[in-house]
């Protein structure tokens, strides 16, 4: 389970009312108390998450998160608004029912409209009396029959973890980050970022997830940073098949490179894999349209300290501000501060989003198109700046 990064993992959320048992539920998955159980309402304020592994699954993430019908004041609706968020990047929802009332049947829907598989459980059945008569109308709703669940007696866990074997059959990204553009005996140049801010001979999630899928797929592969890329080129015996370049290094890379190999980034790797490269190809088409009072919108999937050479806070500003005029707008948000409304701007450009996994990516992909306002990634972006997006390689796209 080590070896599997948590952007990998699937994102399993219980979600229900205060009270309803959400955190016996997560307790009893782990086999353990990681959740502070109570009859005090609002006992379970941001999100608990804890990694696992369900046999039949695989390493899992389980989440608990606050009762949604929890609006008692502005800190409940604050832990309201952090369930919500939860939303996005949930892979699979377990609903643990009370009474299916209008709400816990809108929430149902709700989740239901975002394509998040719902497992509908009924919680506390070992209570005598406990109406079991509003399975159809959870049928209706969840399209399948609620689980009967008693944490008290353990009834129900095992039909809550055959549910989620069963829903998680082919919800993982079944492809790889490098396609059809690296394969077996292939040759594969790897330009990794300098930073001089960073401890020497660092590698990030990007980077570490290429170089074990291509190994795993019996390409060759070296490793060197722009400043050595050179050198390193003149010690091969033939031009690599492809290099893969940190996305800010891009003109300097592409200066250097053989004109027999294939160039793409790692950024534009994780929007094909993480994404919708067809939106994000269009996203970045329409930057043309950008101008010195435009405002853009930088996202990133991780939250850290900030370095003077940080591509999403520094450099990738600056280069929109060289190209379109000092008047452009850039506005930065990390991590899951994502705003709701993001109709006041021309343009949104999120990272590779290495961090999240695919269903988050495609939440945020989906909540800006209906918003009208267009999207690209940080590597697309840049290859335009540069000038080179047609002559890029692009994992499931025609070259432009």
């Amino acid at each position: 389970m080590k070896n599997i990064v948590s952007s990998e993992k699937l994102k399993i959320a219980i979600f229900g009312k205060t009270n309803s048992g959400k955190s016996s539920l997560f307790n009893a998955v782990l086999s353990q108390k990681m959740s502070i159980v109570s009859d005090e309402p609002g006992t379970t304020a941001d999100p608990v998450r804890k990694a696992l592994e369900i046999p039949g699954i695989g390493p899992c993430v389980l989440v608990d998160t606050a009762g949604f019908d929890d609006l008692d004041g502005e800190l409940g609706r604050k832990r309201v608004a952090m369930t919500r968020k939860t939303v996005d990047g949930t892979d699979i929802a377990i609903v643990l029912l009370t009474d299916c009332d209008e709400l816990e049947l809108e929430w149902i829907s709700f989740l239901k409209n975002g394509n998040i598989p719902v497992i509908p459980v009924i919680g506390k059945c070992d209570i005598p009396g406990k109406e079991r008569m509003i399975t159809g109308t959870v049928e209706r709703t969840a399209g399948r029959s609620p689980i009967f669940f008693s944490a008290v007696t353990g009834e129900g866990l095992s039909g809550v973890l055959e549910a989620l074997k069963e829903v998680s059959v082919g919800i993982r990204n079944s492809g790889t980050l490098t396609g059809e553009l690296a394969g077996p005996g292939d040759s594969v140049m790897l330009v990794m970022p300098q930073d001089n801010e960073a401890p020497e001979g660092r590698l990030i999630l990007p980077q570490v997830r290429t170089i074990r899928e291509l190994l795993d797929k019996g390409c060759t592969v070296v490793c060197c940073n722009e400043n050595t890329m050179e050198a390193s080129l003149g010690r091969l015996s033939s031009p690599p098949d492809l290099i893969i370049t940190d996305s800010q290094v891009f003109a300097k890379v592409w200066k250097l490179k053989p004109g027999s190999s294939r160039l793409t980034s790692f950024s534009i790797l994780f929007a094909a894999y993480k994404g919708d490269i067809g939106i994000f190809m269009d996203g970045t088409r329409r930057m043309s349209s950008l101008g010195p009072d435009s405002r853009v919108l930088i996202a990133e999937a991780c939250s850290h300290v900030p370095t003077n050479e940080d591509i999403g806070r520094v450099k990738l500003p600056a280069m929109l501000k060289k190209y379109f005029g000092s008047g452009l707008r850039t506005d930065i948000v990390s991590g899951d501060d994502f705003p709701e409304d993001i109709s006041s701007y021309d343009l949104v450009i999120h990272c590779g989003a290495c961090m999240f996994g695919r269903k988050h990516v495609m939440s945020r992909i989906s909540s800006v198109c209906r918003q009208g306002v267009p999207v690209t990634n940080y590597g697309l972006a840049i290859a335009w700046l540069t000038g080179i997006l047609d002559k890029v390689d692009i994992p499931g796209f025609r070259k432009v």
